[in-house]
């Protein structure tokens, strides 16, 4: 039996990527920041919400499809955007794209990725969107946007809830930074993970070295494992992101960007109606799965204000804590018209490659169509409020 058909739900897809994972790594991925006061809160907004089962319907045909930014979506969910895919698995990135694509929902490329845009562009196939990090000399970002349209993406996402970094303390503890410096504690830690040294780093050490952050402006690419020199160029690139930004940078990707323009971190009903002013096409919802600020409340208990705010007038997208199928059922009841997942596919590609990431997603599709039943919903657009329990 191959590790995958030994899973069962996204937990399972969990446990094998952290068996496989070195420390450092799944860490990164796994936790959230400081006292993990918001990555627990999400799970915990989610788990409170109780759903009622609606009784003696026609439930023999039920079919997850959704518009999700005007086209089609084998159900009402993209990938999130997750930088360090390429080191869970061998170009991790193009696999959970790929996987992406056989299943119907967008991919979002992040700006931290280690594949070129280029190659997702014309060889992965499906729906593809782009995460941007402003930096300080905005016409380095400007150029990157301009790129990310003339290769065909879709969707701009601009993430805005990055302050100034995140205090990960994990990650310090572990000796994991970007590059992933090679010193005593990570080599130990990576040759104690025997298959993912031979499957991930030998590859790419036999395939031209160690890949770059490939899509971060000319100058700012660095290998994913360097020398503390290296590690240091890094966090000066980290400390380049625009920290005085305003609505008129919207104004300006607005004009850049011929497609839809998405705006992530959102998470007041008055920030979400400038939004809608400024003419962004859907908003995130965000609280960077609880990776940033450990003060942030739970996004799903945040939605319904912010979609009363917005009042149909832009699409409301919701991430951060979407682990089951009946995640996504609640976050449309509560008026989202898409997730966004992030570790729950990124756990699926450290376990398989596509394969993972198709499996994961799959289970999500399995637990949603299940739930919809649950609550007599045989469409997505029939997932109403009143499924709510209100105890």
């Amino acid at each position: 039996m191959s590790r995958l058909d030994s899973c069962f739900n996204i937990a399972d897809l969990r446990d094998v990527a952290q068996r496989r994972l070195p420390k450092g790594v799944f860490d990164y991925i796994d936790k959230g920041t400081e006292d993990m006061i918001a990555l627990s809160g999400n799970r915990r907004a989610f788990d409170e919400i109780k759903l009622l089962n609606k009784t003696l319907v026609d439930i023999s045909d039920v079919k997850l499809d959704a518009t999700v930014l005007g086209k089609h979506a084998a159900l009402p969910m993209a990938i999130a955007p997750t930088g360090t895919a390429g080191l869970t698995w061998y170009e991790g990135e193009f696999e959970l794209a790929k996987a992406a694509a056989k299943a119907g929902v967008p991919f979002t490329l992040a700006t931290g990725s280690n594949t070129p845009m280029e190659k997702l562009a014309n060889e992965a196939g499906g729906r593809l969107w782009f995460q941007l990090y402003m930096w300080r000399e905005k016409n380095l970002s400007d150029d990157l946007v301009k790129r990310a349209a003339r290769n065909g993406f879709e969707a701009l996402i601009w993430t805005v809830d990055i302050g100034h970094g995140a205090n990960r303390e994990h990650n310090l503890r572990n000796g994991f930074a970007t590059p992933y410096v090679l010193n005593t504690r990570s080599v130990l830690d990576m040759l104690a993970h025997p298959g993912w040294l031979a499957g991930v780093m030998g590859r790419y050490m036999m395939n031209g070295g160690m890949p770059k952050h490939v899509n971060y402006p000319p100058g700012y690419q660095t290998k994913i494992t360097g020398n503390v020199v290296e590690q240091k160029k890094t966090h000066g690139v980290a400390a380049r992101r625009a920290d005085k930004v305003g609505w008129d940078d919207v104004d300006r990707l607005r004009d850049l960007f011929p497609g839809k323009l998405i705006i992530k971190g959102i998470v007041r009903p008055d920030d979400a109606q400038k939004a809608i002013e400024h003419g962004v096409d859907a908003i995130v919802v965000s609280n960077h799965g609880g990776r940033n600020m450990d003060s942030a409340p739970p996004t799903i208990s945040l939605l319904p204000q912010v979609v009363k705010a917005v009042d149909g007038k832009m699409e409301v997208i919701v991430d951060s804590g979407i682990r089951r199928g009946s995640d996504i059922v609640k976050c449309r009841a509560l008026g989202a018209s898409a997730v966004l997942t992030g570790r729950a596919t990124l756990f699926g590609t450290a376990a398989g490659g596509e394969a993972g990431a198709l499996k994961a997603i799959d289970f999500l599709k399995d637990e949603m169509k299940r739930t919809m039943a649950y609550v007599g919903a045989q469409r997505v657009e029939e997932i109403a409020e009143d499924c709510i329990w209100r105890g």
